[in-house]
């Protein structure tokens, strides 16, 4: 009997589609990580501006996305935009650098979750493991939930989003109700704010906190009524992120003060965001991280599994990982995903590598400077892909936000790069900070040599 082939389609409508890509940008763990360091690291209080600017840069991109997505259905959405605007070669070169990067993201996330779950367990339940236990428990979840229908992992993220996204509202709100003096300042939120020296660390960091906004388009597929559904997705999505990430950073400030808020989040890291709360709300966050962590894992689970899937149908992968089980979940690829992360986990644990620093600092933020160089290639895409095809998509749409979101982001990019050894925490010109960026080079090459040969 011929193994099953295809996705199940229909069976993800807007609000499931919003649970895996909000649940891929991780809120809680945002929140309360990346927007603390931003705050010590950069030692500026415009943090909050940085995320909004960089919120209204990615709904420039989201216009031309969004209007590629009406004309292109692709599990693998990003190599496809960039096939269909750049070229098979060029769209082979994304496609390696799409499930490099995003398998980087996924595994990455397994150095956050175990000593996070460690600390917690030894904490609270008077349990001590190796971190690589917890990681192997949470590949496990992971493993078992990447093979269920499409729409059970959605209601799962549904759940487990609602929790996060509540929980870092409550967390906003109690930290503007009581602020350093009584008085609640604006200013942070202010755009002039943006117009110092070391801004661009502050914005490359927000950069990277949206990576992952960009799913949609991967579930069109097993969508219903697609065109609408990604759209809607996308932008709710990203206007969701933007209030949670603007909120939650405002509120940082407000409590803490201007003054405070870097010393805070130096001393504290997450549980700078932790402590605006009450007792109960703040154990109940703790918890929530893990849960964000484990969600987030679940998600770019998916994505690389699609992708896995989408590059095998189109023979740029062993036609074997098209496989789909009756369910219509992408069996081959999910358990090629699971594999990778396994493997990682027990190099690490073999190792005896730091987790949190080599892992999810380094390859999760390798994973998400990938993502970036994707977008602005999608952005060239479009605009040459809506040139020659001639559609009725308005100027604005096929032309316009598309270029400019290519200088935006690409200059974002840059900047990224420029900066790459503060998101690492290594000197200068260190290997690392060298090394990894440029890997993606390879990774471009290497695709665009497998395009050239099956072209």
């Amino acid at each position: 009997m011929t193994a099953p082939t295809g996705l199940a389609a229909g069976r993800l409508g807007v609000p499931a589609v919003v649970s895996f890509v909000m649940s891929g940008i991780a809120p809680l763990t945002v929140a309360a990580g990346v927007v603390t360091t931003a705050y010590a690291v950069t030692g500026l209080t415009a943090i909050p501006a940085a995320f909004l600017a960089v919120a209204a840069a990615l709904a420039l991109f989201s216009v031309g996305y969004v209007a590629m997505a009406r004309h292109i259905t692709h599990a693998a959405a990003l190599y496809a935009f960039v096939a269909a605007g750049l070229g098979r070669v060029a769209g082979a070169a994304a496609a390696v650098v799409a499930l490099a990067a995003y398998n980087l993201l996924q595994v990455g996330l397994y150095g956050a979750f175990g000593p996070a779950a460690r600390a917690y367990a030894a904490a609270k339940l008077d349990l001590d493991a190796p971190w690589w236990v917890w990681a192997v428990g949470a590949w496990a979840a992971v493993t078992a939930l990447g093979l269920l229908r499409v729409d059970i992992k959605g209601a799962v993220l549904g759940v487990l989003l609602t929790a996060e996204v509540l929980a870092v509202a409550a967390l906003a709100v109690a930290g503007l109700r009581h602020p350093a003096g009584g008085h609640l300042d604006a200013g942070p939120l202010a755009p002039t704010r943006l117009a110092v020296s070391g801004v661009g660390a502050a914005v490359v960091i927000a950069v990277l906190g949206y990576i992952g906004f960009e799913g949609a388009a991967v579930l069109a597929e097993e969508a219903r009524r697609q065109r609408r559904t990604v759209a809607t997705a996308t932008y709710v999505s990203l206007a969701l992120i933007a209030l949670l990430y603007g909120g939650s950073s405002w509120a940082l400030a407000a409590h803490y003060g201007s003054a405070g808020v870097v010393g805070a989040s130096q001393a504290l890291g997450p549980g700078a965001l932790f402590s605006l709360g009450g007792r109960a709300l703040s154990e109940a966050a703790q918890v929530l991280y893990l849960t964000s962590l484990l969600a987030a894992m679940l998600a770019f689970h998916t994505i690389v599994s699609r992708y896995g899937y989408g590059l095998a149908r189109d023979r740029v992968l062993p036609a074997a990982l098209a496989r789909t089980a009756a369910n219509g979940s992408p069996r081959a690829a999910s358990l090629a995903q699971s594999a990778v992360g396994l493997a990682v986990i027990m190099v690490y644990a073999a190792a005896g590598w730091d987790p949190m620093i080599t892992l999810f600092f380094w390859l999760g933020t390798t994973g998400g400077l990938g993502v970036l160089f994707l977008l602005v290639a999608t952005s060239v895409a479009a605009v040459v892909f809506f040139a020659r095809a001639g559609t009725a998509e308005p100027w604005w749409r096929r032309a316009g936000a598309p270029a400019l979101s290519a200088a935006v982001l690409g200059t974002f990019a840059v900047l990224v790069v420029r900066n790459y050894h503060t998101l690492l925490g290594v000197p200068a010109g260190s290997a690392a900070a060298v090394l990894f960026p440029l890997a993606y080079l390879g990774f471009a090459l290497l695709g665009a040599a497998v395009g050239r040969w099956r072209r």
